[in-house]
C-alpha cells in the first residue's frame, strides 16, 4: 500500500515529521517498508532561456544560453543544445546540469559535445522527468515562474512516498483514510476525514440490475448524464503518479483515486455501450471477456460476472470488460459499488492469474457500510470534475451488516501482554477506532465498526489496545520452564533428535534442513512415488511427493555442492519421512550423507597422501554413533547384509535389535540410485529410525556405584576361526563375549582372510579378546580353561572350528 505524505495529511492534521510517522506506523502494526524522499527530483531548477541560436552544422539543433539564478552556476549562463522545437528565448523551463541523474531516460548527464558545440546540461521534458508520457517539447512554464527555485518545490513533487506492508487482516488500511484514523487514534494528530454527503439525485436510474449469484451481497448503481470526461486534475494525477499509476482519464482516475483513498473499488460503465439491463449471473463455461488490460480471458463455469445483452462486461470485484469501458468520448456514464464474497473473488482472481488493486481490496473483504457512501463520494468527484446529472441511487442484493458485541475484561490487557492500561484508556482508544464501547465495571461490550472483519474475539481487542499502546511498551520477559513430561523438560522423541543432531554434528557432519516434497522420480527410487502421498496442489513441478526417505534431498544437496566445486561433503539431517497417509506412517529418522573424501578424519589431499573415499564403515559409524546418542543399547545390536535396494548390495547394512526390531540401514549408494538422481560417487549414506528405537526401562534412582579400577594386568589371546563365509563375524564376536562375562571384556575383529587353502566358501576369521582379571593374576591354568570355553562357544554358535 503506497500514499504520499501529503495524501495522508489530507485526512490528518498532524505535525509529525516524516520520521516521526513512519515510526509509529511500524509501533501500531503498519510496518512501514520503504520510504522514497524524492530526491531525485532535488537538482532539477527553474531556468530562463536567455537565447537561442540556430546550431552552426544541424537545422533541427539551437544553441541555448540559459540562467537558473545566483545559486545554480555562481549565477553564469549554461550553454545547452536542445532539439525541442518549442526552444526559444524567454521560455523558462527546467534545466538539468552534468552529472543529473535524469530517470525518464535512465542517464547520468555528463558535459558533451554535440555535432562540435559543447552542451552543459540539458532542458528536459515531461516524459525526461517520468511526469506524463509528453515528449514533444520541453517543460514550459509560465512566465511568473521563479528562476532559481527547484522545480520540485514549485511543482510540488519534493512529496514523499510511503510504503506499508499490510497483513492480510486489515481491509481497513488499503485506504488512506484508515491509515490516517489508525494514527490520530495513537494520539499522532487530529482526523480530518469526513463522510461523504448524500446524494440523492433526480429520476430512477434508467438501467436496472438483477443479482443472480449469491457472490454478490450488495449492488449499487447510478447514472451520471451529461458529463464531460477529460484530463483528470494535476493534483490527482500528481497522487495516482506517485504510487506508481499511470492517468487515463477523470472518470478512470476518479475509480483509482477513491480505491486507494478510501479503500472502495468503483467502476464505471459507459452508458451508452450498455445493451438492456444488467445481470450480475455466473459465468457459463467457455464465456470470453476482452478485459481493460487488453487480454481476453476463457471463464470457468460459475465465476462471478456482470453482463448486459452483449454478453459479459465485467469480472465481478476483480476487473471491467473493454467494450464498456470509459474513454474521451463519453458523456452518461454508470457508476457502480457493489460487495462481494472474498473467497469466490479470490478464487476467480487466481484461477484466471489476475491481480488487481480491486481484487485486493475485495478478496480481504472491504467496509459493507461504504457501498452506499462509496457511491456518492464517486458520483461527487464526477460532478465536481466533470459535470453531468445524476439519477437516483439503485441498491439491490443489499445484505444488513450486524456487528457482534463482544465482551472485554478489562483485566485481560494486562494479562495478555503485560501492559498496565488503565480502564479509561482502552475505552478512549476503542472509541477512537470506531468500535461501540458500553462500559461496565469490571468489563465493557465492544461492538466492532463495520469496516474491521477481522475483529472476532475479545484477543483481538486487546491487540488494538496494546498495538495503540505501543508494542514497543511490552517488556520482553523470560519464558517460563516448560512443563515437564515423564520428569523430562523435553519429551523422549525430542531428547533422541536433540541428541541424534549434536552426536553427528560432533562427527564433522553439517545439519541441512531440505522440503519435505521431492520430484517424482527421486520417491519412485527410494521405493515412495504411491497417489495417496502425491501433492494436489505442489509449490513447483519438481515438488510433488512427500519424501519417503531422507537420502534424496541430502543426495542432491550434495550433488549442488560438487556442481559448485565443493565435492567433499558431509550433511545430515533429523526430520520426517512418510511411507504412507496415515498417521502411523510418518516416521522420524536421522539420516546422513557422505560424499568424496569426507570421511571422520577430514578430506581432501595432505602432505602424507589423500584421503581415501567414503565407504560402508564410514555410514556404519555414523548410523551406531547416533543410535548410541539417541539411547539404543549398541551392546546389544545385529547387522544383517540385505538392505533396501539404493543401497550398495555387497556394501551395505541393516542393524537390528533382535530378529524383527530394524534400527537403521546404512551403506554405499548404488551407483543406479546416484545415476537416476543426476549424482556422481563415491557417497555413502545411512538412516536412524528413531521412532524404533525401544524406550528406556524405568529404573529407581540410585547413586552411581563406586569406580573400582583393578590392579592386575589385563591379558590379550588372539584366536582364528574357520566358519563359512555367510556366517557374520558379529556372530563370532558375541559368542566369545558369552564365554565368561566376569572375565572376557573387549572382543575385537583384527583379520578376515579367504584362500584355497581353507578350503571352497570359508573364511577365517581372527579375533583378539580382552581377559580383565579383578581379584588375582590370571594362571596357565585359568587361561587355558577360558579359551577353551571361548573355543567352544564359537563352534557352538557358528559351526566354525579353531584354525590350526
Amino acid at each position: 500500500m503506497k500514499f504520499t505524505l501529503s495524501w495522508l495529511k489530507s485526512h490528518l492534521d498532524t505535525d509529525a515529521t516524516l520520521a516521526e510517522i513512519c515510526e509509529r506506523l511500524t509501533m501500531i502494526g503498519l510496518e512501514v517498508e520503504a520510504v522514497d524522499d524524492r530526491a531525485v527530483f532535488a537538482p532539477f531548477h527553474i531556468a530562463r532561456v536567455l537565447t537561442a541560436e540556430k546550431h552552426p552544422d544541424a537545422d533541427k539543433l539551437r544553441v541555448l544560453t540559459v540562467n537558473a539564478g545566483p545559486s545554480v552556476n555562481d549565477g553564469k549562463p549554461v550553454q545547452v543544445v536542445c532539439g525541442a522545437p518549442n526552444a526559444r528565448a524567454g521560455l523558462v523551463g527546467v534545466l538539468a546540469l552534468p552529472g543529473t541523474y535524469v530517470p525518464g531516460i535512465d542517464t547520468t548527464l555528463s558535459v558533451g559535445r554535440i555535432r562540435g558545440v559543447e552542451s552543459h546540461g540539458m532542458m528536459v521534458s515531461e516524459r525526461e522527468l517520468q511526469l506524463s508520457d509528453a515528449h514533444e517539447g520541453i517543460i514550459d512554464l509560465p512566465e511568473d515562474a521563479p528562476v532559481g527555485t527547484r522545480f520540485a518545490d514549485y511543482a510540488d513533487l519534493a512529496d514523499p512516498v510511503i510504503e506499508i506492508n499490510l497483513t492480510p487482516n486489515r481491509p481497513d488500511a488499503t485506504g488512506v483514510a484508515g491509515i490516517a484514523r489508525d494514527l490520530a487514534a495513537s494520539g499522532m494528530g487530529t482526523l480530518l476525514t469526513k463522510a461523504p454527503a448524500r446524494i440523492e439525485g433526480e429520476g430512477a436510474c434508467p438501467v436496472a440490475v438483477r443479482v443472480e449469484s449469491p457472490t454478490c451481497t450488495g449492488f449499487a448503481l447510478r447514472r451520471v448524464s451529461g458529463v464531460a470526461n477529460g484530463a483528470s486534475p494535476a493534483w490527482m494525477q500528481k497522487r495516482l503518479r506517485a504510487i506508481g499509476l499511470r492517468p487515463i482519464n477523470a472518470l478512470v482516475d476518479i475509480t483509482n483515486y477513491v480505491t486507494f483513498d478510501r479503500g472502495r473499488p468503483l467502476h464505471v460503465f459507459d452508458a451508452a455501450k450498455v445493451a438492456g439491463d444488467l445481470v450480475v449471473r455466473g459465468a457459463k463455461a467457455g464465456e470470453e471477456v476482452l478485459a481493460l488490460d487488453g487480454r481476453t480471458y476463457t471463464l470457468s463455469h460459475g465465476m462471478c460476472v456482470i453482463a448486459d445483452d452483449n454478453g459479459v462486461e465485467s469480472i465481478a470485484g476483480i476487473m471491467g470488460g473493454e467494450h464498456s469501458g470509459c474513454d474521451e468520448t463519453t458523456t452518461d456514464v454508470l457508476i457502480e459499488s457493489a460487495l462481494w464474497e472474498p473467497l469466490d473473488i479470490a478464487r476467480t482472481g487466481r484461477a484466471l492469474g489476475i491481480v488487481t488493486d480491486a481484487r485486493y481490496r475485495f478478496e480481504r473483504g472491504v467496509d459493507p457500510a461504504f457501498m452506499e457512501p462509496g457511491l456518492d463520494l464517486a458520483t461527487a468527484l464526477v460532478l465536481e470534475l466533470c459535470g453531468g446529472t445524476p439519477s437516483e441511487r439503485l441498491v439491490v442484493a443489499e445484505r444488513p451488516f450486524h456487528a457482534r458485541s463482544i465482551t472485554l475484561p478489562f483485566t485481560e490487557v494486562e494479562r495478555l501482554t503485560g501492559l498496565g492500561v488503565e480502564t479509561d484508556r482502552q475505552v478512549e482508544i476503542l472509541e477512537r477506532l470506531g468500535f461501540a464501547v458500553r462500559p461496565a465495571t469490571d468489563t465493557a461490550e465492544v461492538t466492532p465498526p463495520s469496516w474491521r472483519p477481522d475483529i472476532d474475539g475479545k484477543a483481538d481487542l486487546v491487540e488494538e489496545v496494546m498495538r495503540l499502546v505501543g508494542v514497543d511498551r511490552v517488556a520482553p520477559q523470560p519464558l517460563p520452564a516448560a512443563a515437564t513430561v515423564n520428569g523430562r523438560i523435553l519429551t523422549l522423541p525430542q531428547n533422541r533428535d536433540r541428541a541424534a543432531r549434536r552426536a553427528l554434528a560432533a562427527r564433522g557432519m553439517v545439519e541441512t534442513v531440505s522440503y519435505s516434497f521431492i520430484p517424482a522420480a527421486h520417491a519412485e527410487a527410494f521405493g515412495g512415488g504411491s497417489e495417496a502421498l502425491k501433492l494436489e496442489n505442489p509449490i513447483a513441478a519438481d515438488m510433488s511427493d512427500m519424501r519417503p526417505s531422507l537420502l534424496p534431498g541430502l543426495i542432491a544437496a550434495a550433488g549442488r555442492n560438487a556442481a559448485r566445486g565443493h565435492g567433499d561433503t558431509a550433511l545430515f539431517e533429523v526430520a520426517g519421512i512418510y511411507l504412507s497417509d496415515q498417521p502411523d506412517g510418518q516416521k522420524r529418522v536421522a539420516g546422513g550423507i557422505r560424499r568424496g573424501t569426507a570421511g571422520l578424519a577430514g578430506a581432501g589431499r595432505a602432505w602424507d597422501g589423500s584421503a581415501g573415499p567414503v565407504s560402508v564403515f564410514d555410514a556404519k559409524a555414523d548410523a551406531i554413533a547416533a543410535l548410541e546418542a539417541a539411547g539404543a543399547p549398541v551392546d546389544k545390536l545385529m547387522i544383517e547384509a540385505p538392505t533396501s535396494a539404493w543401497y550398495h548390495p555387497g556394501r551395505s547394512g541393516r542393524i537390528k535389535l533382535g530378529p524383527k526390531i530394524v534400527l537403521a540401514e546404512f551403506g554405499e549408494l548404488h551407483p543406479q540410485t546416484l545415476k537416476r538422481l543426476d549424482v556422481a560417487g563415491p557417497a555413502c549414506g545411512f538412516e536412524v529410525f528413531l521412532d524404533a528405537i525401544p524406550e528406556p526401562k524405568a529404573k529407581p534412582t540410585r547413586t552411581k556405584p563406586i569406580l573400582i579400577l583393578s590392579p592386575f594386568q589385563p591379558v590379550r589371546r588372539d584366536f582364528a576361526f574357520v566358519v563359512d563365509e555367510a556366517v557374520a563375524a558379529l556372530k563370532i564376536v558375541r559368542a566369545a563375549e558369552g564365554a565368561d562375562k566376569k572375565l572376557v571384556g573387549e572382543v575385537r575383529v583384527f583379520d578376515v582372510f579367504t584362500g584355497a587353502a581353507l578350503g571352497e566358501g570359508k573364511k577365517s576369521v581372527a579375533i583378539e579378546v580382552t581377559l580383565n582379571p579383578s581379584d588375582r593374576t590370571l594362571t596357565e591354568e585359568d587361561l587355558d580353561a577360558v579359551s577353551r570355553t571361548i573355543v567352544a562357544q564359537v563352534e557352538k554358535a557358528t559351526g566354525g572350528t579353531l584354525r590350526g
